[in-house]
């Protein structure tokens, strides 16, 4: 079995250092990207990365930061810069989750995504992730309510089924996936953290704790 070859500085390995250049580099394209996502409203956070890049004169083509990177700097913009109104904002959009959380109950629905986790911006979706073998279902249980959505268009051709709302604080994005698809998701991100997924009780805890956004 082979060995890996060592630098002659104190018998490092070879390879990127985890504080060296090209991790300072994803780490100020990360938080360009999060101000961006954050200012701008960006949606697309592959062209977020692009456009941060681009601002800091450093090339597209090197590895740039995944989606567990942008977040954890979301996270700390908003921690930063975001201020008692980020606190209220994202107050008002699990506020609003709850709601959504209640009346699909029979879809097993939980809450995902920047209003979960805490790094939602005003432009953010308010993602609930449903579980039924296909979306016809949910739009029954919509119009039964009285509920005006549309159909966005697919973002993969094999992804799961969406419907969007439109609210007072935002979209509603509902992310119908079927009982197999719902086993598959992904429990860690990239970096190994927890990926947050809040039931309606885990939710209402949150909201009525000691540290309530």
């Amino acid at each position: 079995m082979g060995h890996r070859g060592h630098s002659a500085f104190k018998g490092r390995p070879y390879g990127a250092e985890p504080f060296g250049r090209d991790a300072q580099d994803r780490a100020r394209i990360a938080q360009t990207a999060a101000r961006l996502i954050i200012e701008h409203g960006l949606t697309d956070w592959s062209l977020a990365r692009r456009k941060a890049a681009r601002e800091l004169n450093l090339s597209e083509r090197e590895a740039l930061p995944d989606d567990g990177e942008i977040e954890t700097a979301l996270a700390e913009h908003q921690a930063l810069f975001g201020g008692e109104e980020h606190v209220e904002q994202l107050r008002a959009q699990r506020e609003e989750a709850l709601e959504w959380l209640h009346l699909l109950a029979e879809f097993r629905p939980a809450l995902v995504g920047g209003v979960a986790a805490g790094w939602a911006s005003e432009h953010s979706d308010i993602r609930l992730e449903l579980v039924a073998d296909d979306a016809k279902p949910v739009e029954l249980t919509l119009i039964n309510a009285g509920v005006d959505y549309r159909l966005p268009p697919p973002r993969r051709a094999d992804g799961p089924a969406e419907l969007i709302v439109d609210t007072d604080v935002g979209q509603v994005r509902l992310v119908v996936r079927t009982e197999a698809e719902r086993r598959q998701r992904p429990q860690r991100n990239a970096q190994g953290n927890p990926v947050v997924r809040l039931t309606a009780a885990a939710l209402e805890a949150l909201l009525d704790g000691p540290d309530a956004a």
